[in-house]
């Protein structure tokens, strides 16, 4: 039996690992083939998308950050009542990256990034030494550590000494039943779903914006996620988060998706907005030149010009790039994503 351990999982706190979690245990639950049980805490008892599951009430409800931090210093001290629920696993998988409880069993840790030794600078020294004690011991000590992209495994690989016969990279799915191409007609606006973390580059992207708002006056740029306040300059619309079917909504009708951010794990958006039929101009980073492959106008995110000259193609040829990223994002689904995790699984069992 695979057993997935969802402990420190709190929900709306975890981003694109949440989102990819949830879908991986739907896609479980429709099509997989070996026996599940999903092990939960008392902040997510609703969390197990459809499969066999148990609620785990020795470990402390949490939901602040001090909370969170109390739980996983106590069942780390205190780790016997919350392994005799895993006893029967074959093989646990953490999703969230930090292996608790520690079981004898043959693990799994997902990994999404190093972000924090990459960019050390966007990290509290508190952050950083949290996560260099449990994000770290979790991938050295996992029997297998996956990640979604080449790109982290490599910096796995550097940072932190991993072996990379023990890294296997999964890229994460889409939804196709949700992320599909419209009938709404294509606006003048460019969209960029991003919170508002120094890594996104927003900054860049206003000063690209404005060159190109100098030349097409009519042009807008829409802003969502969580974070964003007050107004923009002029053009910029700034929604702050946006549910589901909002974010559908506007990846149909923009004119284009520009992603400009300087790090990610992976690169989810981009991928999403293709699949709605948007076109797509983005940085030249690897994991999104991993992700997006050719289907995507690339340019160096630390260059406004840049960017500008290729939102400006993306704009004057947008079929082109629409019938290349609706090709691209057809690769990726949920159901893949599922089918190699069960791969990982069966190595250990």
């Amino acid at each position: 039996m695979i057993g997935i351990s969802l402990l420190t999982y709190v929900p709306g706190r975890h981003g694109g690992s949440e989102t990819a979690t949830r879908e991986i245990l739907r896609a479980f639950a429709r099509g997989g083939t070996l026996p599940y049980r999903v092990y939960l805490p008392p902040a997510a008892p609703e969390a197990a998308e459809g499969l066999p599951s148990e609620l785990v009430p020795e470990y402390r409800l949490a939901s602040s950050l001090p909370e969170r931090l109390a739980a996983m210093t106590a069942a780390t001290l205190h780790p016997g009542p919350l392994k005799r629920h895993f006893a029967a696993a074959d093989v646990v998988h953490y999703p969230f990256t930090i292996r608790l409880p520690a079981v004898a069993a043959p693990s799994v840790v997902t990994l999404q990034d190093l972000q924090h030794l990459d960019l050390p600078e966007l990290f509290s020294p508190g952050e950083r030494a949290f996560r260099a004690l449990a994000y770290h011991r979790s991938a050295r000590s996992a029997t297998r550590l996956v990640v979604p992209s080449a790109f982290t495994r490599g910096r796995t690989v550097t940072l932190l000494g991993v072996d990379p016969e023990r890294i296997r990279v999964i890229p994460y799915g889409i939804d196709h039943a949700r992320f599909t191409p419209g009938d709404e007609e294509r606006e003048p606006f460019l969209l960029y779903p991003a919170r508002p973390w120094p890594h996104k580059n927003h900054a860049r992207l206003l000063e690209a914006f404005a060159i190109l708002r100098s030349e097409r006056p009519e042009l807008r740029l829409v802003l969502t996620g969580g974070g964003h306040s007050g107004d923009g300059p002029a053009g910029v619309e700034v929604r702050g988060h946006v549910d589901a079917d909002e974010l559908v909504s506007l990846y149909r009708r923009a004119a284009a998706v520009v992603f400009p951010s300087r790090y990610e794990g992976f690169g989810q958006p981009p991928l999403e907005a293709m699949a709605c039929g948007c076109p797509v101009a983005c940085s030249a980073i690897p994991p999104l030149l991993e992700v997006c492959g050719e289907a995507a106008r690339t340019f160096d995110p630390d260059d406004p010009e840049a960017m500008a000259a290729a939102v400006r193609e993306v704009l004057d040829d947008p079929e082109r790039w629409r019938a290349l990223g609706l090709e691209r994002a057809a690769r990726f689904t949920w159901e893949r994503t599922a089918s190699d995790y069960e791969a990982v699984y069966r190595e250990l069992l």
